[in-house]
């Protein structure tokens, strides 16, 4: 009898122990699920939180080089450069044109207008010089420059200052109020309304 007691007792302890175990590991097992649950979901929740901030950036901000600004500035021509047309003459800042159709003084400057032009000034003796030379290369000896007579004083047509004279020969203002150019020397000034070849002038092109 105390033999049965003995092994009922024994079968109640060992059924007893599995459970009591497990219950003591319950809460261990449920916190290893639950991590393994959020370490499985922690990639799918890094995903969307990626594809949130993706969606929050606008599609033209687009990251820039910090010397991207400056290469594309190096990259751009600093100097500029003047050129004439094809025919001109090319001196210092200023291109000239030699005409060879005499006309009188006001369809001279007429006509260099419609290159965009004035008739010539020579503002130093540098430049007298090469137009002078300029008309000898033509076989001519007298051309048409924009120098005129007006209220008193003498002007250049095309609004250079009048401070550089080199006269030859001058005549009465009032008579012959049109300045032109002699190859052997310095300008005289005649009647407007004479026919002489002449001389154009203009700023180059720049680009």
């Amino acid at each position: 009898m105390k033999t049965v007691l003995v092994l009922s007792i024994l079968l109640c302890a060992a059924f007893a122990a599995p459970a009591e175990d497990k219950e003591k590991h319950a809460p261990e097992a449920a916190a290893a699920e639950a991590l393994k649950e959020q370490s499985v979901a922690a990639p799918e929740m890094e995903d969307k939180m990626m594809k949130k901030e993706e969606a929050s950036v606008p599609e033209d901000s687009v990251p820039v080089p910090r010397n991207a600004l400056q290469s594309e500035e190096a990259a751009a021509p600093e100097s500029r450069y003047n050129f004439c047309p094809e025919g001109w003459f090319s001196l210092g800042s200023r291109c000239f044109l030699f005409v060879n159709a005499p006309m009188n003084w006001y369809s001279a400057e007429e006509y260099c207008n419609g290159l965009g032009a004035h008739l010539a000034s020579a503002t130093n003796g540098r430049e007298y010089s090469f137009l002078q030379q300029i008309t000898r290369t033509t076989g001519q000896t007298t051309v048409w420059l924009g120098g005129f007579y007006l209220q008193g004083r003498w002007m250049w047509i095309d609004r250079e200052g009048f401070y550089y004279t080199n006269w030859y020969a001058q005549e009465a203002a009032n008579g012959c109020p049109c300045v032109y150019l002699r190859t052997s020397n310095g300008w005289g000034n005649y009647p407007c309304t004479s026919s002489f070849r002449f001389i154009c002038s203009k700023n180059p092109f720049s680009c």
